[in-house]
C-alpha cells in the first residue's frame, strides 16, 4: 500500500512545528511548506522571515521545505477584501479570509500538484466524518481556550475531507512540552496576536500607506445627531470602541454606528451597543447543504465571544436571521456570527446588518 503524503503548512510558530512531528510520527511522508505573503514592500518595513524558524524545524524533521511566493494572492484575496470592507463600514475578519482563499484554497492546490494526500496545519480544532451522513464536522478543540474552530468554520466539505488537525486533541501546554522535547527552535515561540500584515496594530495607518489614500476628519455626533467634537476619519473606528477616541465628554463613550458616505461616528453609552437579532450572507454549513427550517443554536459573533442560545432562521437568497435569547454586546458588520450545537459547528456566515 502507498504511504499517504501530507503537506504540512508550517508558520514558524510553535503549533504547525508540533503538528509536523506528529503527523510525521504517524507514518505520513511529510513535505514541510511556507507561502510568504507579507513582503517587505506590503508591510512598509523590514520584518523577520518565518520561513527561517519554519526550515529549522523541517531540517530538524528530515523533510523537504517549500518557500511559496503567494504574495500576489495574498493582496488580491485578503488585502484588498480587508481595506474594502473597511471602506464600506464593516469590521472585517482577515484570518477567517485568509483560510478560505489561501491556507485551504492556494496553499491546498498547491498540495495537490505535489501529490499529497493531505494539508496540516496547526489549528486547535478538530476534524470527524459523520457514519450516518458521510459529511465532514467540525468540531471544537479539547483545550477551550485555545480553540479556533471560529475560524475555521467557512471551510467546505471538500477542503475539510483534505485537513488533519493534530493538535485538536492537545492543550497549549502539551504541545510546548512536545516541542521543547524535540528541541524544536519554535518551543518557547510566542503566540502571534496581531494581524500577520499588520503588525504595529494601526490598520488605519496601513491602510493610508497602501492605497495612497488619506482618510479625512469628520465629526462625532450623538444619537440625537448633535455634533460632540471631530474624528480622524471614519475608517479608523469600531463599533464599541472605547479607547483612542481623542474626546473627553464626562463620561464613558462607546462608537455606537458608522455612516462612511457623510464620514460621521456616532457616539453612546454602552447599554446603546446592545442588540438581539443579525441578518448574514454567505452562509457555510458543515452537518448539511443548507438550512431549510428554523434551528436552536449556540452563536458567537467574534472569536472571544462565549457562544449564546440563539434561534437562527433561513430567509431567501442566501440570507439566514440569528435571534438571540438576549441582546448581545456590539455584534458588527462584516464579522463571522459561528453556530454550534455542543461542540460541533453548524455553520458561519458574514453579518451583514444589525437589526
Amino acid at each position: 500500500m502507498e504511504q499517504k503524503r501530507a503537506l504540512i503548512a508550517m508558520s514558524g510558530g510553535v503549533d504547525s512545528s508540533v503538528a509536523a512531528y506528529l503527523v510525521q510520527s504517524g507514518g505520513l511522508d511529510c513535505i514541510g511548506a511556507i507561502m510568504r505573503m507579507c513582503d517587505s514592500e506590503l508591510l512598509g518595513c523590514a520584518c523577520p522571515d518565518p520561513g527561517t524558524d519554519a526550515k529549522a524545524v523541517a531540517d530538524r524533521l528530515g523533510i523537504p521545505f517549500h518557500v511559496f511566493d503567494t504574495c500576489k494572492e495574498f493582496r488580491e484575496h485578503v488585502v484588498t477584501d480587508f481595506i474594502e470592507s473597511y471602506e464600506q463600514g464593516d469590521t472585517p475578519n482577515p484570518c477567517i479570509r485568509c483560510n478560505k482563499t489561501m491556507k485551504f484554497g492556494v496553499l491546498l492546490e498547491k498540495a495537490t500538484e505535489l501529490g499529497c494526500d493531505h494539508i496540516v496545519t496547526g489549528h486547535y480544532a478538530q476534524i470527524e466524518k459523520d457514519p450516518e451522513t458521510g459529511r465532514f464536522l467540525l468540531k471544537k478543540a479539547v483545550d477551550e481556550n485555545k480553540d479556533q474552530s471560529y475560524f475555521l468554520a467557512c471551510l467546505n466539505q471538500a477542503q475539510l475531507s483534505k485537513i488533519l488537525l493534530p493538535l485538536g486533541s492537545l492543550t497549549k501546554a502539551e504541545t510546548r512540552n512536545i516541542a521543547e522535547e524535540q528541541g524544536f527552535i519554535t518551543a518557547k515561540k510566542r503566540d502571534s496576536q496581531d494581524i500577520c500584515f499588520i503588525p504595529d496594530g494601526d490598520y488605519k495607518a496601513f491602510m493610508e500607506r497602501y492605497t495612497k489614500k488619506v482618510y479625512p476628519a469628520g465629526d462625532y455626533l450623538d444619537l440625537d445627531g448633535k455634533v460632540l467634537g471631530k474624528h480622524q476619519g471614519a475608517v479608523g473606528y469600531t463599533l464599541g470602541q472605547r479607547k483612542g477616541l481623542g474626546i473627553a465628554l464626562g463620561e464613558p463613550a462607546y462608537v455606537c454606528a458608522k455612516d462612511m458616505e457623510n464620514n460621521t461616528v456616532t457616539l453612546g453609552k454602552n447599554e446603546d451597543l446592545f442588540k438581539k437579532v443579525l441578518r448574514a450572507k454567505d452562509w457555510n454549513f458543515m452537518p448539511f447543504e443548507t438550512l431549510t427550517e428554523p434551528m436552536r443554536v449556540l452563536a458567537k459573533v467574534r472569536y472571544r465571544h462565549t457562544p449564546q442560545p440563539a434561534t437562527v432562521y433561513p430567509e431567501k437568497n442566501g440570507f439566514a436571521r440569528v435571534e438571540f435569547d438576549e441582546p448581545q454586546r456590539a455584534i458588527t458588520t462584516g464579522q463571522a456570527v459561528v453556530l454550534y450545537d455542543g461542540n460541533t459547528v453548524i455553520g458561519g456566515g458574514t453579518i451583514t446588518e444589525v437589526l
